[in-house]
């Protein structure tokens, strides 16, 4: 099990520019890559998404990765997320489960984690303050649910692979086999994804992460690990 005590995600404060268009992304980000949402006026209530968590691959310091949707973070303060950990650390290879709702530090999900493993997971809205978080292992056969309070503005929405902060400095991304989110839902429905709310994560002037087009129906994508 990885020691996350002082390991947790960050908002992402997008770049963009006016070459991305050509580039067909959004958003440049040296820790978020995948697609997110935001609005000014739409309140994003509910969110899903399934993922296959990746193998690790050996590197030759400590990196990190994880895959997980949420809510808010995009362009603001606030976050509510659950997802998946893959990190290299001491030269080994480790998996885990957690969610988190910012400003504190993730909290592991205390079952099992294999890389390969289909993963299904939900954020909902319950009443003013209290959410669900849920998130399923369809490969290992369990469930974790937990209530917590949260009241940021729900004015985005992600589905996102990260190189979380260890510390106060964001990590190196671990090498990792592709992601592929499928079954993505905002709001009850497919997000209908868009080229302009794709982003790519460049680290040391590298592109290091990157999401590609979206699937036929609008609800799928596949994270690549850039070298």
């Amino acid at each position: 099990m990885t020691n996350s005590r002082n390991k947790h995600r960050r908002p992402c404060i997008p770049h963009t520019g006016k070459t991305n268009s050509s580039l067909r992304f959004g958003w440049i980000s040296s820790n978020w890559s995948g697609y997110a949402r935001a609005s000014d006026k739409a309140k994003f209530r509910r969110i899903s998404a399934e993922w296959n968590v990746p193998f690790v691959l050996p590197s030759s310091k400590s990196s990190y990765s994880s895959a997980w949707i949420g809510i808010d973070g995009y362009e603001n303060s606030n976050l509510i997320q659950t997802g998946t950990g893959h990190d290299w650390v001491n030269g080994q290879a480790s998996y885990y489960a957690w969610w988190e709702i910012l400003p504190d530090f993730e909290t592991v999900i205390p079952f099992p984690v294999s890389p390969g493993d289909r993963i299904r997971a939900a954020i909902y809205k319950i009443n003013r303050t209290r959410w669900c978080i849920t998130l399923h292992n369809l490969t290992q056969s369990w469930t974790f649910r937990t209530v917590q309070q949260y009241t940021g503005q729900q004015s985005s929405a992600e589905w996102i692979v990260e190189a979380p902060s260890v510390g106060s400095s964001i990590s190196k991304m671990a090498k990792i086999t592709p992601v592929t989110f499928k079954c993505c839902r905002l709001n009850g429905c497919s997000p209908g994804f868009v080229a302009k709310e794709k982003g790519i994560m460049i680290q040391q002037k590298q592109v290091v992460s990157i999401p590609g087009a979206p699937g036929p129906r609008g609800d799928s994508f596949v994270v690549k690990r850039n070298g």
